[in-house]
C-alpha cells in the first residue's frame, strides 16, 4: 500500500473513533504546522468525511493530502465550538482557512460624549461613553457618509468647542451657505442641537424614517412655542432628508434591515461579497477576496460570517445567504448571532422572489470581482514570465524579495525588506533589519549583515513568513552589492537568483545587473514598470523606517544610553557644557566638576565616547 494511502487509512480509523459531539478539529502537516481548523456538531461524522473515498473538491483534496495528523477539542455546545474555532484561526492563521483582517484596520464614525457632541472619523474604539458606528469598508465611505450627514443636518465641522466658544467669533462660511446650523451664533439651543445629533444617530443606524418622525414632532413643538426660526430649521432638515432618500437606491421596503452574502469562486481566488441594507436602502458593501488555497465549504463559510460579526458590531434582524449551508451550521450560526445581538436573528437562503433576486445581485458583484482578479492575475503572471525569460530564471519568480540600505549618520542604519508575491506587494511580509555590527556607513557590510540574518532564518525551524524561500532577490545597488551577496550565499550554501537594481544619475531605475554585467530592461515596458515599482517601494519603506528610528532617538539624548545618566543628568550636561560635542571633548575632571555629576558618572561618559571613536 502506498505511503499516502496508508496514512489516509490511519487517519480515517482515528476519525472514526471520535465522539459524536460538538468540537473543533485541527489539521497539521508533516512539520506539525496547523494548516486547517474546523468545527462540527458531530466531530466523528465531519472529520471522517475528509479521509473517505467520496468526491471532494480540489482545494479540500489538496489539504487532506497535506495533512499528516489531526487533533481535536471537545466542546459543550455548537456555539462554544464556533467561538473556539475562530479563536484558533486567529491564533494559527491556517493556510486553508478563510481569514479576516484585524478589526483595528477598519474605520468608524464616532459621536463624541460632549454637551454638544461632534461627528468624527476614527480607527480606534475606546471604552468611553461615545457612540461608534461601523466599522465601514473604507475611509472613502466614512468621509462620504460624514459629509452627507453634516451637510444635511447642519452639524458643525469646525474645531470650536461648545458651549464655551459660543459668540466668541463670527460664523464661518458654512453657516452663510446653509451647511451649518450655526451653534456659534447662540441661536441654536442645546436641546435643538441634541435633536440633530439623535437624527444623525438614527441615519447611521439606517433609520431615516425615525429621524424624520422625530424632526416633525419637534417642528410642531417649536411652532406651538412660537420658536419659528427653530421650526424652520427642522422643516429644512426634513426636506433635506427627503432629498437624501431620493438619491438612495431602494432595494426593499422602508424599515427593512438585512445583510446579504454572495459568493463566487474559481481556481485563482474566492470572493465573498456583502451588501448592507438599512431602512430599505443599500448603505454600504464589502468584497473579501481570498487566495486559491482557501477551502470554501459550509463550515468555513459559517465561521467567516461569525467572525464577520465580531468585527461588524451591528447584526441586522435578517441575514440572507445566496448559498446553502449544512443544517448544523445554520443552527449554530443562528444561535451564535442571536446570542451576540441579544435578540432573534434569522439566517436563511431565499429560494424565490425578490429576496432571491437580491441574493443573485450580490452573487453577480462577487463574480465580477473574481473576474477582475483573474484578469489582473493573468497580467501579473505574464509580466513575471517576461522577467523570468529576461533573467534566464529556471522558475517563475512568484516571491520576490527586495532589499535597500538606508542610513542617517552612523547611529541609524537599517535595511528594508519588501516582498512582491505574484506581482503584488505583500506588506504583511515586509521586514526591517536594524544594522548592529557595522560602524560608519559601509553599505556592503550592512547588506551582508542583513542578508546573513535573513538566510539564517531560512535554515531554521521558523514557521513564519521568513520560512518562505524567495524565487528572486533584488538588491538596491550595483555590482559590488551583488558580489557581496553571492559570496555570502556561497558561505551559507544557498542558491537564489540575485540581481542589482541600478539607478541612473537622476536616482531612477536604469537596469538590472549581476556581478559581471548589466541587463537592459528599458525595452520591455512591463518588466521596467515592475522593477521601477519595486525599487521605489523598497526605497520608500527603508527611508521611512530609518526616519522613524531617528525621530525616536531624537526624543532622547544619546547620553541616556550611558550607565547612570538619565534625562535629568543628560539635560544638565548639555546645559553646563553647551552641547553634545563639548561633552564628548570633556575629561573626567571637567565632567565631575559639574554639580550633580559624580566621578563614576564622568568615568562612564568618557569611557562610552572613547569606545565609539
Amino acid at each position: 500500500m502506498p505511503q499516502t494511502e496508508k496514512r489516509t487509512q490511519e487517519l480515517l480509523e482515528k476519525a472514526n473513533s471520535l465522539p459524536l459531539c460538538p468540537g473543533v478539529y485541527i489539521m497539521r502537516d508533516k512539520n506539525q504546522k496547523v494548516i486547517y481548523v474546523g468545527k462540527s456538531a458531530k466531530l466523528k461524522n465531519r472529520v471522517s468525511q475528509y479521509f473517505q473515498n467520496g468526491r471532494k473538491n480540489l482545494k479540500t483534496d489538496k489539504m487532506v493530502r497535506t495533512a499528516e495528523d489531526f487533533e481535536y477539542i471537545v466542546c459543550s455546545s455548537e456555539i462554544e465550538a464556533l467561538t473556539l474555532e475562530n479563536t484558533l484561526i486567529k491564533q494559527y492563521s491556517p493556510k486553508y482557512n478563510i481569514r479576516l483582517k484585524d478589526a483595528k484596520s477598519y474605520p468608524y464614525i464616532k459621536i463624541t460624549a460632549e454637551e454638544y457632541p461632534r461627528l468624527v472619523y476614527t480607527r480606534t474604539r475606546l471604552s468611553d461613553k461615545a457612540k461608534y458606528f461601523g466599522p465601514f469598508t473604507g475611509t472613502s465611505t466614512v468621509f462620504t457618509v460624514l459629509d452627507v450627514i453634516r451637510k444635511t443636518l447642519g452639524i458643525p465641522t469646525c474645531k470650536r468647542r461648545f458651549p464655551q466658544d459660543i459668540g466668541k467669533e463670527r460664523p464661518c462660511i458654512y453657516y452663510q451657505i446653509n451647511q451649518c446650523c450655526g451653534v456659534c451664533t447662540g441661536k441654536v439651543s442645546a436641546e435643538e442641537y441634541g435633536s440633530l445629533v439623535r437624527c444623525a444617530s438614527d441615519i447611521l443606524k439606517g433609520n431615516t424614517a425615525e429621524a424624520v418622525s422625530t424632526l416633525e414632532t419637534q417642528m410642531l413643538e417649536f411652532a406651538e412655542a412660537e420658536k419659528f426660526e427653530a421650526a424652520a430649521r427642522c422643516r429644512d432638515t426634513i426636506n433635506a432628508l427627503g432629498k437624501l432618500n431620493e438619491k438612495q437606491h431602494m432595494v426593499a421596503a422602508p424599515g427593512t434591515e438585512q445583510d446579504i452574502f454572495g459568493i463566487c469562486s474559481d481556481d485563482i481566488s474566492t470572493c465573498i461579497s456583502v451588501m448592507y441594507v438599512r431602512d430599505g436602502v443599500v448603505t454600504d458593501k464589502a468584497d473579501f477576496v481570498f487566495g486559491a488555497n482557501t477551502i470554501v465549504d459550509s463550515g468555513t463559510l459559517s465561521s467567516f460570517i461569525a467572525e464577520h460579526y465580531k468585527i461588524y458590531d451591528y447584526i441586522p434582524k435578517s441575514v440572507l445567504l445566496s448559498f446553502e449551508l449544512e443544517e448544523e451550521d445554520v443552527l449554530a450560526l443562528t444561535d451564535y448571532l442571536s446570542e451576540r445581538a441579544g435578540r432573534k436573528i434569522s439566517v436563511r437562503t431565499p429560494e424565490r422572489g425578490d429576496l432571491h433576486r437580491l441574493c443573485e445581485t450580490v452573487n453577480e458583484n462577487a463574480a465580477e470581482k473574481v473576474r477582475q482578479n483573474a484578469l489582473d492575475a493573468k497580467k501579473d503572471e505574464y509580466v513575471l514570465f517576461e522577467l523570468a525569460e529576461l533573467l534566464r530564471l529556471e522558475t517563475l519568480p512568484e516571491r520576490i524579495e527586495a532589499y535597500d540600505i538606508s542610513n542617517i549618520g552612523s547611529d541609524n542604519k537599517t535595511c528594508g525588506m519588501i516582498v512582491c508575491e505574484n506581482g503584488k506587494f505583500n506588506k504583511a511580509d515586509y521586514r526591517t533589519f536594524n544594522i548592529k555590527s557595522v560602524s560608519g556607513t559601509d553599505d556592503y557590510a550592512s547588506m551582508r549583515e542583513a542578508l546573513s540574518r535573513r538566510f539564517d532564518r531560512l535554515n531554521s525551524d521558523n514557521q513564519g513568513s521568513f520560512a518562505k524561500y524567495p524565487d528572486l532577490l533584488l538588491i538596491d545597488g550595483g555590482r559590488g552589492h551583488i558580489s557581496v551577496v553571492k559570496q555570502l550565499m556561497r558561505e551559507k550554501g544557498i542558491e537564489i537568483p540575485v540581481f542589482g537594481m541600478v539607478k541612473d544619475d537622476f536616482h531612477k531605475t536604469r537596469a538590472l545587473c549581476t556581478d559581471t554585467e548589466e541587463i537592459n530592461i528599458a525595452k520591455n515596458k512591463s518588466v521596467f514598470m515592475l522593477i521601477y515599482g519595486i525599487q521605489e517601494e523598497v526605497h520608500r519603506f527603508s527611508v521611512k523606517r530609518t526616519t522613524d528610528a531617528k525621530r525616536s532617538t531624537l526624543k532622547h539624548s544619546s547620553l541616556e544610553k550611558i550607565k547612570g545618566i538619565g534625562p535629568s543628568k543628560a539635560a544638565l550636561l548639555l546645559k553646563e557644557l553647551g552641547g553634545l560635542a563639548a561633552v564628548k571633548r570633556a575629561d573626567v575632571d571637567e565632567l565631575s566638576a559639574i554639580k550633580g555629576i559624580s566621578r563614576t558618572d564622568a568615568e562612564n561618559i568618557v569611557s562610552y565616547f572613547k569606545g565609539r571613536e
